[in-house]
């Protein structure tokens, strides 16, 4: 078996879970590649290193190398990180979480051992999570996929936007808000949640559009089919508004509109023997306590 890890290098706990794991998978003989990022901070040097660009994706493969699983090493930050990294090449991601909540990276540090061996014996299953792709007229984007949501939202201390809404080409609504959320089921439980959206099971085949700090009481989230299309023209008093990808933010100018619709390829989460969505909603949202 052949695994890549990645993590966070700047923080030390996260460190000291990539040794105990690298311990523990020579002694079981699998193969690792380490992140360019952790290679360097480790100084790890005989541990090769995961081939992250095309063209050395494409050398790697052409050679008839393969990696079985990922493994993402941190909080939910991290899983969405390592998610960008992996992209299209179809290597399944399990997450070990060191950070907080943990709604991605659902195995806990003192379950590694047991559950590698787990991971190692076969028991477990592969789910497919939609993304969505967004893509800006009169502006390049250098990541355009997400796995949990992008979102629009006013720049600085500027007043509230407006957020006209087309879905499949007809007029929804014109949101005048602090901004708008747009998410994947996967992103149900993450920013969609804080600002009052629904929690979705993250195989339900839809997008969620929950406006942040709306103005008309009469707006409410509101969920559609995931075929859809969804174009957004945002107009500021200041001439900007930010756009959020899974965390990663950057101004754009009011003439950039933007067109947003399902991403043509998955993420492959792994999912082990015990995993169950209710009760990680009890466990980690405390739900209906």
């Amino acid at each position: 078996m052949k695994v890549a890890i990645f993590g966070n290098a700047m923080k030390r706990v996260t460190l000291g879970e990539v040794s105990h794991l690298l311990e523990f998978l020579e002694l079981r003989q699998v193969d690792v590649y380490l992140s360019q990022e952790l290679r360097q901070e480790m100084n790890l040097r005989d541990y090769p290193p995961f081939p992250d660009t095309d063209e050395t994706w494409e050398e790697f493969t052409r050679e008839g190398h393969m990696i079985d699983f990922a493994l993402s090493i941190g909080g939910d930050g991290t899983y969405l990180t390592t998610a960008s990294i992996i992209g299209n090449r179809n290597i399944p991601i399990l997450g070990i979480n060191c950070g907080h909540l943990g709604f991605l990276a659902e195995v806990q540090t003192n379950q590694v051992d047991v559950i590698m061996d787990q991971l190692i014996q076969g028991r477990y299953t592969i789910e497919q999570r939609s993304l969505l792709y967004v893509e800006g007229e009169g502006g390049h984007l250098s990541w355009p996929y997400a796995l949990n949501e992008i979102a629009v939202m006013k720049s600085g201390l500027s007043s509230m936007i407006n957020i006209e809404v087309n879905v499949n080409g007809e007029h929804l609504h014109t949101y005048e808000a602090d901004g708008l959320v747009i998410s994947t089921p996967t992103g149900s439980t993450a920013y969609n949640l804080s600002v009052g959206g629904p929690l979705m099971e993250p195989h339900v085949k839809a997008i969620i559009l929950s406006p942040i700090a709306t103005h008309k009481l009469g707006v409410r989230p509101l969920v559609i089919p995931d075929e859809w299309t969804i174009d957004l023209k945002i107009s500021s008093r200041n001439g900007n508004y930010l756009l959020s990808v899974d965390g990663r933010s950057r101004s754009l100018l009011n003439e950039v509109q933007l067109h947003i619709h399902k991403a043509p390829y998955t993420t492959k989460v792994v999912q082990l023997e015990e995993h169950s969505f209710i009760q990680a909603l009890k466990d980690k949202l405390q739900w209906g306590k």
